[in-house]
């Protein structure tokens, strides 16, 4: 009975995909081309100014993640004006297929992205990896990848356990090794948290002339996720699009995260992990002048309690 539920349960959201996949086709369509690329991969293009943002997404992150389920590049569109070409996958394919491959090279042989005067790649994770290793087909394009994988060819990156059941998938044929593919760009952008090891350790496979790392630390290994909490992302793309995007530009924005409270309570978290009562009691003193947050306040009234108790000797009190 149960399997006979999973069943239905399969065909009606199969249903509702394959209704929302025509309908996305179709808006596409009415503003520029959309193209079947085999079984797990399809292309959305719009139109509009000489700026063109080219994403990588799932057809699951998108439902998931967008209110309106539309793929992040089409508020963009609506925003800026912009260009948009969007690359589909049904699931975590890291865009390893012949079809997507020859989509690019037919790219490439029409002259596509010479039409265009600024051209950016954004993805993350595995779309972040496809984001950095496609950008090869527009020379001079910028590319924001968040949390890439560099490859996951298991004789460079045996250390990462995650992704296991990609390793019989090729990574050493065309548009392969990312971080080779960024040589042809003008600048590349690889943001990730240091803390997340693994996130860490690609990103150091990533370090060119034209690469900047950006560090999110603490923020943990969801950065789109927080990226769009913050009202960051497309504000970072739109630097990205402008040129104006650099390390000192990016520190300006990520200085929202001071107010962000999933980040302060890593901090926090953090600080107690590492046994520092000093500075956990600083943090929240100067987290609850500003915020409201419960968690953080009984924190800092266990923390001064303890204190009380002779457990450790507080900071002074901030002066009024």
């Amino acid at each position: 009975m149960q399997d006979a539920q999973n069943s239905l349960d399969d065909s009606i959201a199969g249903y509702r995909v394959g209704v929302w996949k025509e309908k996305l086709i179709a808006q596409a369509e009415a503003e520029g081309m959309a193209q079947i690329l085999g079984e797990q991969h399809f292309a959305t293009f719009i139109d509009r100014d000489s700026t063109l943002i080219v994403t990588f997404e799932t057809i699951q992150g998108i439902r998931a993640m967008s209110e309106t389920q539309q793929p992040f590049g089409f508020e963009l569109v609506k925003a800026q004006g912009w260009s948009h070409l969007c690359i589909i996958s049904d699931g975590d394919t890291w865009f390893r297929d012949a079809k997507v491959y020859g989509f690019f090279d037919r790219l490439v042989d029409d002259g596509f992205f010479e039409d265009f005067d600024h051209v950016v790649f954004y993805g993350a994770g595995p779309c972040g990896y496809a984001a950095a290793a496609f950008s090869v087909a527009a020379p001079g394009a910028t590319v924001v990848a968040v949390q890439p994988q560099a490859t996951l060819d298991p004789r460079m990156t045996e250390w990462d356990d995650r992704f296991t059941e990609m390793r019989r998938v090729s990574f050493t044929d065309r548009y392969g090794y990312a971080p080779d593919m960024l040589d042809a760009a003008e600048k590349a952008f690889v943001l990730y948290d240091p803390h997340e090891q693994l996130d860490a350790m690609h990103a150091t496979l990533f370090a060119r002339s034209n690469v900047t790392r950006l560090r999110m630390r603490m923020m943990g290994g969801e950065l789109q996720s927080r990226l769009l909490d913050m009202n960051l992302l497309y504000r970072l793309l739109t630097l990205a699009g402008t040129g104006n995007l650099n390390p000192r530009s990016f520190s300006r924005l990520y200085r929202a995260r001071r107010s962000y409270p999933k980040y302060l309570k890593m901090v926090v978290a953090r600080l107690d992990q590492q046994n520092r009562p000093y500075m956990t009691m600083l943090v929240c003193r100067n987290v609850i002048a500003r915020l409201p947050l419960r968690r953080l306040r009984l924190r800092l009234e266990e923390l001064e309690e303890k204190a009380k108790a002779g457990a450790f000797t507080p900071p002074p009190p901030a002066r009024s």
